[in-house]
């Protein structure tokens, strides 16, 4: 049976649902504020029980690459950090991406730009979903809005990861990453041998134990037509991640005059804007995309049908907005109200802006 654990932060739960979703190895680097996670995991010590890496590699740019490294052997592998160290990961992100290779990343947003603030934002989300490093790839990317979430989001990212063989990232931020709420974490799941590797992942470079050819894993190719039909295998494995792996929440949108949008810890605020606005007979509703990508644009254009607006909430100068709008295509008007440099806002802060906005 899953355990309960009280009190248990967001960072912590990572690390433990980690152990028990027979993660293979983890490489990374201590950032604010995401090092409880590394920190955690240094703690459990899973190298004496489950057999499995824990390393603080030299930089997050060598953990990006020692995680290239163990995906290309089809190992349960992952990494860790906060906005400027995943800034530094993106070039290893694209390469992973490039040789469609699977694993688990987390980000736990920080302030920014540059160095900016250990405090927390959502300002990454462009870096994100529009795809950090170089090159037409996407991140299967899924925004917890709880600590349960951190924790049932270990195995779903894997699960992704193996299934379209592609990078997943948590996508969280320090409110997330730091708070502390009852979790129950996973039942354990071993670790895989070699053979049921072999098995299950025949393109993994574990050694030739057969007849077959080498196992050549890279993102190069110097030939322009076959990088082009290559980018063309990759679309169509995106199309298909689109059409079958949204996920998203409503919160009173059957009746709702009025729409937020808003991920992570955000739509937690929102959850209780939603509340006030009801008190006061304004028909507001909340839409939380789960999965930012692929971006729940279908569930989106159909509430603009019934909508006489939308208001979008996040902790960015206005970057997810920008999807909404597109799913909206003029239709309606979409607003936006953020806050930035690791500042807050809060749920009667939000509903004012709506009254202000849309004359209410």
């Amino acid at each position: 049976m899953a355990e309960e654990i009280k009190l248990m932060k967001g960072n912590e739960a990572i690390a433990h649902s980690a152990i028990r979703c027979g993660v293979d190895g983890y490489f990374g680097y201590p950032i604010t504020p995401q090092s409880e996670i590394l920190e955690t995991l240094m703690e459990e010590r899973p190298w004496t029980t489950t057999g499995m890496v824990v390393l603080q590699a030299e930089s997050e740019v060598a953990a990006i690459n020692m995680v290239y490294g163990g995906a290309g052997c089809g190992k349960r592998v992952m990494t860790s950090s906060s906005s400027p160290g995943m800034s530094l990961k993106q070039e290893g992100v694209s390469y992973i991406a490039g040789a469609e290779l699977p694993c688990l990343l987390v980000n736990v947003m920080r302030g920014g730009p540059g160095l900016g603030t250990i405090q927390p934002s959502q300002a990454d989300y462009f870096q994100t979903v529009k795809g950090g490093g170089h090159g037409d790839y996407r991140l299967i990317t899924l925004a917890p809005n709880s600590v349960q979430e951190m924790a049932d989001f270990v195995p779903l990212g894997l699960e992704l990861a193996f299934k379209y063989r592609n990078p997943a990232i948590i996508l969280t931020d320090g409110i997330i990453g730091q708070m502390m709420e009852k979790v129950k974490l996973p039942d354990f799941t071993p670790r895989r041998s070699d053979e049921e590797i072999r098995q299950q992942c025949p393109w993994a470079t574990l050694g030739r134990k057969d007849k077959r050819k080498p196992n050549i894993i890279t993102s190069l190719e110097l030939e322009s037509a076959i990088m082009e039909r290559n980018n063309e295998h990759f679309q169509a494995k995106f199309k298909l991640i689109e059409e079958h792996e949204v996920r998203y929440e409503c919160i009173q949108t059957d009746d709702a005059d009025y729409i937020l949008v808003a991920f992570g810890s955000s739509s937690r605020i929102c959850q209780k804007t939603v509340e006030l606005a009801r008190r006061e007979g304004i028909k507001l509703g909340l839409i939380r995309p789960i999965t930012l990508w692929p971006f729940p644009q279908d569930a989106i254009s159909q509430l603009a049908d019934q909508a006489k607006g939308f208001l979008v909430a996040e902790l960015n100068a206005g970057q997810m907005v920008e999807d909404v709008r597109l799913a909206v295509n003029g239709r309606v008007p979409v607003e936006h109200y953020g806050r930035m440099g690791g500042m807050l806002f809060s749920p009667n802060e939000i509903l004012d802006n709506l009254k202000k906005l849309f004359s209410l």
